[in-house]
């Protein structure tokens, strides 16, 4: 693994990777399927392919590159993240799924996309349940171009994210029975008030169609929604050909 882990901190630098990975496949129903699905969608696009190599965004804690890395062994990952301490959780974790090739075939960089240079144009991407941290309609679009920028015509993307407008009867609902979900298993009270009180603080969700709307204006079309657990949703989408 060649690792590129310097640079400035996001603020949720402070997440601790470790716990992250830990949790998060109890609060998130059906998270292990999200990435089956993910995995499985990709793969249809690839079909018959060889060498491919994967942008992924939001790599920290790992779970996109272990899925993938692990399914299709001639695939290679560029993972960036702006937390050095998720980054730090996937390297773990990569090293200790103990598959050999495998950490020779990644590459982590310390980065927003933004700010990160690449000689190439990749074969498909993924932004899975990173874009609700970007605050503002056009921060969430110039993510989004930037990530299109960087893929062939015709590669997919697969992107999930939390949605909805907080507040609202209809995320007090949804947000009502994951509450429960989440206590149900083994998630605390305390932890449960902290994910609730940090949407307009850390986490600023759009209503699903305003980010069908925004992968279309960065450049992707067929795109089309694959999950949906509580708040969040997914999506497949495929880089427009060039005219």
């Amino acid at each position: 693994m060649k690792d590129s882990m310097s640079g400035a901190a996001s603020p949720w630098e402070q997440a601790d990777g470790d716990q992250y990975v830990q949790n998060i496949s109890r609060k998130i129903p059906g998270y292990a399927l999200q990435y089956d699905l993910m995995d499985t969608l990709l793969t249809a696009r690839l079909d018959k392919r060889e060498k491919q190599e994967l942008l992924i965004v939001g790599a920290g804690g790992g779970q996109e590159i272990l899925k993938l890395g692990l399914s299709h062994p001639d695939w290679s990952f560029s993972g960036l993240d702006t937390s050095q301490s998720m980054l730090q959780a996937a390297k773990q974790r990569l090293e200790a799924a103990g598959q050999p090739g495998l950490l020779d075939r990644v590459r982590l960089h310390l980065t927003e996309i933004s700010d990160w240079s690449c000689a190439r144009a990749y074969d498909a991407a993924t932004c899975m349940l990173v874009l609700h941290f970007v605050q503002g309609r056009e921060s969430k679009l110039a993510l989004l171009r930037s990530i299109a920028a960087r893929l062939q015509p015709g590669a997919p993307l697969c992107l999930s994210a939390i949605c909805g407008e907080p507040g609202s009867p209809a995320w007090e609902l949804q947000m009502a029975g994951w509450r429960l979900h989440m206590l149900g298993n083994g998630i605390a009270e305390e932890q449960w008030q902290t994910f609730e009180q940090s949407f307009g603080v850390i986490s600023h969700p759009l209503h699903a169609e305003e980010i069908e709307e925004l992968l279309k204006e960065a450049g992707f079309t067929a795109v089309s929604r694959f999950f949906g657990a509580y708040l969040i949703d997914g999506w497949v989408a495929v880089k427009a050909e060039e005219q």
